[in-house]
């Protein structure tokens, strides 16, 4: 297993030493398949003498990185079961060469311990940390945009050099010509044509035109100058041509959907307790009396 980071964001304990690739607990992610319900005193896996029941498994399962947990009770099962039954043969094969009484290795051992143990603080802080509903409104008010959806319609009038597909049947177009014919099909909207039948004969875009249009919009999820004119646009009112890397859009939005504070209160507490945690972790370092030798390590590091 890697080194793992103290916390989010910050400075990291050093790494810890790598074991054997053969021993190396991991399973890749994967869609996670449901295990067989058996009892949790069930024998599940015999080593020698040593017998582990369901119940160890799952805990073992347990003490994996949580990116790793459905894999490996679910279509990896047999995968993680069969790496560790390699790792206690070969840690049963290193206490009887006397591996575990090497200065090194127990210099290892313990910056391991200290590695989880630090993790185990930090995890722990992270859950318990109270958000203060003020810290949380606040955050909700400087970044209300992550919480809006926009329903609008869009036809976009590809330019050449853009990256989607030439659609069947159709002409490239140049940069004026692309904005000339932005321009006309504004005007039929504004005489008062119907957006998604236009939207569905002269649309460029093979996955919105097909549905006259339609389509979400949600912060942070389409190219700027697009997501900055849904974002900006009263609802009804037909843009101006926008040009993206695409070509040119003429957009109406249809509907802006705010969630409330209460709504995404527990979801911004989420995004909030990280940081409050390595702030606390930060307070103990400070308060804690250290001394690092300048002439050994150099000079502290401006930030």
């Amino acid at each position: 297993m890697g080194a793992v980071c103290a916390y989010s964001q910050a400075p990291a304990p050093p790494a810890a030493p790598q074991p054997l690739p053969p021993a190396r607990i991991g399973v890749p992610a994967a869609t996670p398949a449901p295990a067989p319900s058996v009892p949790p005193d069930k024998v599940v896996i015999t080593i020698g003498e040593q017998k582990l029941t369901a119940g160890d498994f799952e805990q073992m399962v347990d003490a994996l990185p949580e990116q790793f947990r459905a894999a490996a009770r679910g279509p990896n099962r047999r995968q993680f079961a069969e790496q560790l039954v390699r790792i206690k043969i070969m840690s049963a094969e290193a206490h009887k060469r006397k591996l575990d009484e090497s200065p090194s290795v127990q210099r290892q051992l313990e910056l391991q311990r200290e590695n989880l143990l630090a993790n185990a603080l930090y995890q722990e802080i992270s859950a318990t940390t109270k958000v203060e509903e003020a810290a949380a409104r606040q955050y909700y008010d400087q970044h209300k945009a992550d919480f809006e959806t926009i329903e609008a319609r869009h036809i976009l009038v590809r330019a050449k050099g853009s990256p989607t597909a030439l659609p069947p049947g159709k002409t490239e177009r140049t940069e004026e010509e692309a904005l000339a014919r932005a321009q006309e099909l504004r005007k039929k909207l504004l005489a008062g044509e119907d957006f998604a039948a236009l939207a569905k004969a002269e649309s460029d875009d093979a996955s919105t035109g097909p549905k006259g249009g339609e389509l979400t919009v949600r912060h942070g999820q389409t190219v700027p100058p697009f997501e900055q004119a849904v974002m900006s646009l009263p609802v009804g009112q037909i843009s101006e041509p926008v040009k993206t890397q695409f070509g040119y859009h003429i957009i109406r939005v249809e509907k802006h959907e705010t969630k409330t504070f209460e709504e995404v209160r527990p979801d911004i507490e989420k995004r909030l307790r990280p940081e409050l945690a390595r702030n606390e972790v930060e307070n103990l370092r400070k308060q804690a009396p250290v001394t690092l030798d300048d002439t050994f390590f150099g000079p502290v590091v401006a930030k």
